[in-house]
């Protein structure tokens, strides 16, 4: 009892001290670009009315009008589902939770029709002011606005925020994150830097289960192993895996399985990624026709409650998935199947950070959010550090936000080097120290805005050297111990 007392004690000191230094991170704001912000209001505007003057001209919103009269209404989503799947027959390819169609960006794209393509332009111009630009306008004081950060709403022991929402500034849309984080400037003689912690997911999930192929993996230069299960999933040499292939592998079969998704979703989106990717060997063939002459000729039903034939890319999939956690990772797999047991047996489950976490939970959740939580616990011990040493160094620069696994600074520019540095130790060698269950090291990686620029502007910045020149003594005269328990 007395150890778990301990943790649980870390725990509280984490989030004491967390809560002080947000309170801080708050109060500093983050400045925005006010005459920008009103040049992007008028133009997303002016889009907007284009696009529903168009669509308004279509004989798609001739059928919609025919199917709801005067509640027609172009930013319903349950209105579009009808006309999409019932009136027009297109295919259902995914569903909400409620068990609707979904109509999101994604399912959108997967629709081949000039009407929908506007729509989804429609939809995100319209998200895209209504959400972000009036949410941002709404919280700004003088030329800043000062986001909440919370840390006792979310059930995996995450932050959350508010006010507007930081983390949840659009980054995936390339064309949305350019419109919104072209909004956020530095101060005066200041530059924004983001630091990211790199895989820091990845390396806490190693914390808990590891796996020694999976921490070779991810400790070893050379070893890759979305390239390897690219290779695997779409039957090719590891050589011959592109870019696009590997991306494919990554993001619809690697990270899904690690946060409990399954083979029936994972094929869907591996096969439909052939077509959208335009993936294809390096002579030039189509992965579709590469599968094919591997004995690969359909993707199956992907139907949960119907078993996966042979000859069916779903069937391949599954396979893959077995020997993914049985062969591949067997002790990660393993490490799921004892870890929810537990948490059956117990009724709640403890972080490595100190937390216990009660309450009942699905198989998905109760194996991700320990990840998830120690995860961003990680990265608010970083902020604490960061900020008490920027006082102590009576610096300038300044850290206005985080987003979950990145701290975005306000950074002065003749302190540049010094801030990079000063976060660079606090991850590589502090965090470590306070935290000894890491078992993969720590990485940070840095992007940084020109001067005079905005934060969609940022680019990738070489990672500081500790050994050439002054401030590394300042450094380590700031830095701040784990106290003892």
């Amino acid at each position: 009892m007395k150890k778990i007392h301990a943790i649980r004690q870390q725990g509280y000191q984490l989030f004491h001290d967390g809560l002080i230094e947000l309170a801080r991170v708050e109060a500093n704001g983050i400045r925005i670009d006010l005459a920008r912000l009103e040049r992007t209001k008028a133009k997303l505007a002016e889009r907007i009315r284009t696009l529903k003057a168009e669509m308004e001209q279509d004989k798609v919103w001739a059928m919609w009008r025919k199917r709801f009269g005067t509640k027609a209404n172009f930013t319903s989503h349950s209105q579009l589902g009808t006309v999409l799947f019932e009136i027009m027959g297109y295919k259902v390819h995914t569903e909400t939770e409620s068990g609707a169609p979904s109509t999101d960006a994604e399912a959108l794209q997967k629709v081949d029709h000039p009407f929908v393509k506007k729509m989804a332009k429609f939809l995100k111009y319209e998200k895209a002011l209504g959400t972000f630009i009036k949410g941002i306008e709404r919280e700004i004081v003088g030329d800043r606005i000062h986001p909440s950060y919370n840390l006792h709403l979310a059930r995996s022991h995450r932050s959350s925020s508010d006010s507007p929402n930081f983390q949840n500034m659009p980054v995936r849309d390339e064309e949305i994150s350019k419109i919104i984080r072209s909004l956020f400037i530095a101060s005066e003689g200041h530059q924004l830097v983001e630091n990211d912690f790199k895989g820091i997911e990845v390396a806490l999930s190693a914390a808990y289960h590891k796996d020694p192929v999976f921490i070779e993996y991810i400790s070893t230069p050379g070893k890759d192993m979305h390239r390897d299960m690219a290779a695997q999933l779409y039957k090719l040499k590891p050589s011959e895996v592109s870019k696009e292939a590997r991306y494919g592998a990554k993001n619809m079969f690697v990270f899904p399985q690690f946060y409990g998704d399954f083979y029936v979703s994972c094929a869907r989106s591996l096969w439909e990624w052939i077509g959208r990717g335009k993936l294809t060997t390096p002579a030039g063939v189509s992965l579709y026709e590469h599968l094919k002459y591997k004995g690969i000729v359909t993707l199956g039903a992907c139907d949960p409650e119907i078993d996966p034939l042979d000859g069916t890319f779903e069937k391949h999939v599954r396979d893959v998935e077995n020997d993914f956690w049985n062969r591949r990772f067997q002790k990660y797999g393993e490490w799921r199947r004892v870890w929810y047991k537990k948490y059956l047996e117990n009724g709640y489950f403890d972080l490595l950070t100190g937390f216990r976490v009660p309450g009942v939970f699905n198989r998905k959740q109760v194996c991700n959010y320990p990840i998830q939580g120690s995860a961003f616990h990680c990265l608010l011990w970083t902020l604490i550090q960061v900020n008490r040493i920027l006082r102590k160094e009576r610096m300038e620069s300044m850290v206005v936000g985080q987003i979950h696994d990145s701290l975005v600074g306000d950074v002065k520019t003749t302190e540049l080097k010094k801030y990079m540095r000063i976060v660079d130790h606090v991850v590589t060698v502090g965090l470590p120290r306070h935290y000894p269950f890491l078992v993969v090291p720590p990485q940070i990686e840095y992007a940084v805005a020109p001067p005079g620029g905005n934060w969609y502007q940022k680019e990738e910045g070489v990672s500081p050297n500790h050994n050439d020149g002054a401030g590394e003594k300042g450094i380590v005269r700031g830095y701040t111990k784990p106290r003892k328990r």
